[in-house]
């Protein structure tokens, strides 16, 4: 797996990358879509691990961000760690109900009633972060408010606040208790046009397997 080294930027650039979850699209190998596997069940406790590329557009400037990230999640809590190649962790997230904090080496923490209001204080945009939660497992919100569940099959959805979400690689597939094997997520693809306060952002996203 290749690794995307954290590049230097200012640290609201590295919340950025530390926000959104996960490694970018960059894994040398990749699993062939299998039409008969399902998604795993959704999880409320999981561990992931991986990096992100972040690409948007605003004030007719395109810009660039990249890095690694850790991810564990409870269902009363989410923790991302933001960790840069040399393996220093550089900045810390914590989510609970009604409070997100953000902690940086030799930085008072910052906090905010929610994680979108966080980002949006730090970076001036908001990230689609409320949804990774259920959007790396492979569960969403669609357009109409219904369930979606992904599958090799079934690989994309319009969400509720307009991004389309695509799960393009998935993990090789796990057999189940059921007739089809059950697989996970590896590469999910984000992009949403005129995302609040930049004209457009794709986000590129690979995940290893479970850290547990």
């Amino acid at each position: 797996m290749t690794i995307f080294k954290l590049r230097r930027r200012a640290p609201a650039a590295m919340l950025a990358a530390a926000l959104a979850a996960a490694v970018l699209a960059g894994c040398a190998t990749t699993s062939a879509p299998r039409s008969s596997a399902v998604v795993a069940p959704y999880r409320d406790s999981i561990e992931l691990g991986g990096g992100i590329a972040i690409n948007y557009s605003k004030d007719g400037k395109r810009e660039s961000l990249s890095g690694k990230f850790s991810w564990r999640q409870s269902k009363a809590a989410t923790d991302v760690s933001m960790i840069s190649p040399t393996g220093q962790i550089v900045a810390v997230i914590h989510v609970a109900p009604g409070s997100a904090t953000l902690t940086q080496s030799g930085k008072a923490p910052r906090t905010a009633p929610d994680l979108d209001s966080l980002t949006a204080q730090t970076l001036g945009w908001t990230l689609p972060v409320s949804g990774l939660r259920d959007w790396l497992q492979g569960y969403a919100t669609d357009a109409s408010g219904k369930r979606f569940v992904a599958s090799p099959a079934n690989d994309s959805v319009i969400t509720r606040d307009g991004w389309k979400v695509e799960y393009v690689t998935w993990q090789e597939p796990l057999q189940g208790s059921g007739a089809a094997p059950v697989s996970q997520p590896k590469r999910i693809d984000l992009t949403r046009l005129g995302a609040g306060q930049v004209d457009d952002m794709a986000i590129r996203i690979a995940i290893r397997p479970n850290a547990e």
